[in-house]
């Protein structure tokens, strides 16, 4: 698979809801749809990383497929909104690198 843009990744986002019907969910479905979805990543953080293991029953589950789940519900908000995420990421991280420049030592991380 290749890399893609966060451009791209609105693009095809916005052809498959363009072409099952129906459009968009409105904002406030969208955020409880990100909750739910956060709601199960941190189930499974603590099911990897903390002291609640797994039950024998439950489904096994992907960290980085919980992650991809909650891009997904960010990118059908900010399609409907008309957000390009690549221009408004652009700008936190501007933000972060002017806000935080003293606050850590340099580590060869975002710069």
């Amino acid at each position: 698979m290749t890399e893609k843009t966060l451009s791209a990744l609105q693009a095809e986002v916005d052809g498959w809801i363009s072409s099952a019907g129906g459009g968009y969910w409105s904002p406030h479905v969208n955020v409880a749809r990100l909750a739910e979805e956060v709601g199960e990543l941190a189930r499974l953080v603590n099911h990897l990383f903390g002291p609640k293991p797994k039950k024998a029953t439950e489904e096994p589950q992907e960290l980085g497929e919980e992650l991809a789940d909650i891009l997904f519900v960010l990118i059908c908000m900010a399609n409907s909104q008309g957000i390009r995420l690549d221009a408004a990421l652009d700008s936190v991280i501007a933000k972060v690198r002017s806000r935080d420049s003293h606050r850590f030592l340099p580590k060869g991380g975002i710069e």
